[in-house]
């Protein structure tokens, strides 16, 4: 048996347990390549004119994997752990998905307001014949593995935080836009030359709960935005709030267009980070961007930092 995950938006989310989980279960893997001209162009050609940029990268990556593999997997990802809901459009992929492609897809709705994460991959498994105990046991090092790969990052990230000597860029987005190359145009590389080090919002310690209290009743200090039931807004906010306190020169805010959530996310985003006076910098890309303008607008902020 063989399960293609796309490499796009979800992949990102969970850039190691999904495809060590599956692994684990000794079934073949085959992630989609990297994102490039031709799979963008098939997303968009088949999306309507109201599709985000991410999701029309996502049925890119989706077609490139049709009549590859025996089941495509795309997980319904409607609330996380502590019950905050993902954006809507992923509650959705897995119906449009069938609609696009005639591969088989393998799904199961992780809702964890009504049943434990867990819980729900035990009957993913059963979809592929695989045992409780198979399940639990892949499952416990997928675990295992995301957890050492996250501390390794936030480890990395913080290292170099207080070594680097040069002027630093928080960037601020979602995984899939941060990670893929194409998607941001090598934002990353672009920075460096410009002699300037980025640094990925995800990779950032979350903000640490007092025990005691400090102003909620979750621990952490008083919001000075809404209490979003967002998953990616509400660790967004509160990653922002925390990366404030580590002295970036400046920040860039990199978002796909047409993506509503985003369009009220930054308006709290770049709020919060003008307070503490640091510059900022909005970065809509999508499949028209061209390179000169974005090269210039890097250019033209990298220029304003003191």
């Amino acid at each position: 048996m063989k399960i293609g995950i796309p490499r796009a938006l979800i992949h990102w989310k969970y850039p190691v347990f999904w495809e060590d989980f599956f692994k684990n279960l000794g079934v073949e893997v085959l992630v989609s390549p990297k994102t490039n001209k031709e799979i963008v162009q098939i997303g968009s050609r088949i999306s309507d004119p109201e599709t985000c940029f991410s999701v029309k990268v996502f049925f890119g990556h989706l077609l490139w994997l049709e009549g590859k593999v025996d089941f495509i997997f795309i997980p319904r990802l409607k609330t996380n752990k502590q019950k905050f809901e993902y954006c809507p459009k992923l509650f959705a992929l897995p119906d449009l998905a069938n609609i696009l492609t005639k591969t088989p897809i393998l799904t199961a709705n992780f809702d964890c307001r009504r049943e434990k994460f867990e819980k729900t991959l035990e009957g993913l498994g059963g979809k592929i014949n695989k045992s409780k105990d198979e399940v639990k046991e892949a499952a416990r090092k997928a675990f295992l593995k995301e957890i050492e790969y996250e501390a390794k990052n936030q480890e990395e990230f913080l290292g170099k935080i207080k070594s680097e000597k040069k002027k630093k860029i928080i960037l601020i987005s979602h995984p899939y836009n941060l990670y893929d190359d194409y998607v941001n145009l090598k934002v990353e590389d672009r920075l460096k030359k410009l002699g300037v080090e980025p640094f990925f919002i995800d990779r950032a310690p979350s903000p640490r709960r007092s025990s005691a209290g400090s102003g909620t009743d979750d621990g952490l200090p008083i919001r000075d935005y809404p209490d979003f039931h967002w998953e990616f807004g509400r660790e967004i906010m509160e990653k922002t709030e925390e990366v404030l306190n580590y002295g970036f020169s400046g920040a860039i805010e990199i978002s796909s267009f047409q993506c509503g959530c985003d369009a009220v996310l930054k308006e709290f985003v770049e709020r919060k980070i003008k307070r503490k006076k640091v510059p900022f910098l909005y970065l809509i890309i999508d499949e028209q961007t061209g390179e000169a303008g974005f090269q210039t607008r890097l250019e033209a902020f990298v220029d304003t930092l003191k």
